[in-house]
């Protein structure tokens, strides 16, 4: 590609933080829960690059002639591929693009296409626009963008920090799951942590149901518990597990757990779970839990507990109904019946309207109303 740099590029990346930031010279910008991309366009080639340097073309098809008619003949932008459903950005939907079938691919783009939020450019003809302030960036991306139409869109930004706070509650019932902060002054660091994530953290009570072995200890060091709350009909469902232990706490965890492994499966709620698996395990067929279609080469089966213990975890938004990443474990519950580990615990957020997100109205960059993508 005649560019002033060539693909793959290392996006610039995201430390966490408690809070916004306090003072002058932040620019806030939702936080989109999609698959961060990076678009490169020489002429009439379009290279959509995954964060790890991968190519992605072949997942999301149907945004090559949009992202044509939409950008200038040559030019990098860095965003985030997102799928819309019926009440926000739907993540599992994305999952289901990283498909080998060219025709399952198809099929999918047909049904829920996927959408483009930029939020930043990089390089625009022969300029590299990497060291320019942010603040410069970001005027050149709302020129170039100004005619935009779905599916490629201007992320909101705003340099007002009440309204980002306003945002960051506001826009969880659609499926982005908190605010960024950047620094107007800033310059565009490939790989460098400069920018801030501020994400939702709340706390639930979960059953403990299983767990799994961790892939360097099996037999000897737990990777994870599987976690369940209850429906109003009594059902227990697996809503996610709590990983991050250290491991001195792997190991106590084997101990720990040992009694609850007594006769476990004998009136499970999720013996069915385990029933398929051993019966599509004689057969020779692939399981539901065995290997996981993104990672190959991890292990998804599962260890029954007695569901008599609770454990308080962390977890920053759902998806559905379960969490969207993996729980934080807190503490040990030993003081409430798992029958209390109930969806109705949950802190619900009402949808906010997603296409308030995609709205057409834009103010300057320099305002302090957000800027939005057609």
């Amino acid at each position: 590609m005649r560019l002033p740099f060539v693909p793959p590029l290392a996006p610039m990346l995201s430390a966490a933080s408690d809070a916004l930031p306090e003072g002058l010279g932040w620019l806030f910008e939702p936080k989109w829960d999609g698959f961060r991309t990076l678009v490169f366009r020489d002429g009439g080639e379009i290279l959509l690059q995954s964060r790890d340097g991968k190519p992605m073309n072949r997942y999301f098809p149907e945004l090559i002639d949009p992202l044509l008619a939409a950008l200038p003949a040559r030019c990098v932008l860095d965003g985030e591929i997102v799928i819309v459903g019926g009440t926000g950005l739907d993540f599992e939907a994305l999952l289901l693009r990283i498909h080998p079938a060219e025709s399952r691919v198809k099929l999918l783009a047909g049904q829920m296409p996927a959408s483009f939020v930029a939020w930043d450019l990089l390089a625009l003809g022969d300029d590299d626009l990497r060291e320019s302030p942010l603040e410069a960036r970001r005027v050149r991306l709302e020129e170039l963008l100004a005619g935009s139409r779905a599916p490629v869109h201007l992320s909101p930004a705003t340099h007002d920090r009440a309204l980002a706070q306003d945002w960051f509650q506001r826009f969880e019932g659609a499926g982005l799951d908190g605010v960024m902060a950047k620094r107007l002054d800033g310059p565009y660091r490939p790989g460098a942590r400069t920018m801030l994530k501020i994400k939702h953290r709340r706390t639930a009570d979960c059953v403990v149901a299983g767990f799994r072995w961790h892939k360097n200890g099996q037999g000897t060091l737990v990777g994870s518990l599987l976690l369940g709350l209850y429906d109003d009909a009594g059902t227990l469902h697996h809503v996610g597990v709590a990983a991050a232990f250290t491991t001195v706490a792997r190991r106590q965890l084997v101990d720990e757990l040992e009694p609850l492994r007594h006769n476990a499966l004998e009136g499970h709620p999720w013996r069915a779970w385990a029933d398929a698996r051993a019966e599509w395990e004689a057969r020779g067929q692939r399981l539901p839990g065995a290997s996981s279609r993104w990672n190959a080469g991890k292990d998804l089966s599962w260890e029954p507990l007695q569901p008599v213990r609770v454990c308080e975890v962390g977890y920053d938004h759902m998806q559905g109904d379960r969490f969207r990443h993996a729980a934080q474990f807190v503490r040990w519950r030993p003081d409430k019946p798992p029958t209390e580990c109930r969806y109705d615990q949950l802190e619900v957020t009402p949808a906010y309207e997603i296409l308030r997100v995609f709205g057409s109205q834009r103010e300057p960059a320099g305002g302090t109303k957000p800027s939005q993508g057609s």
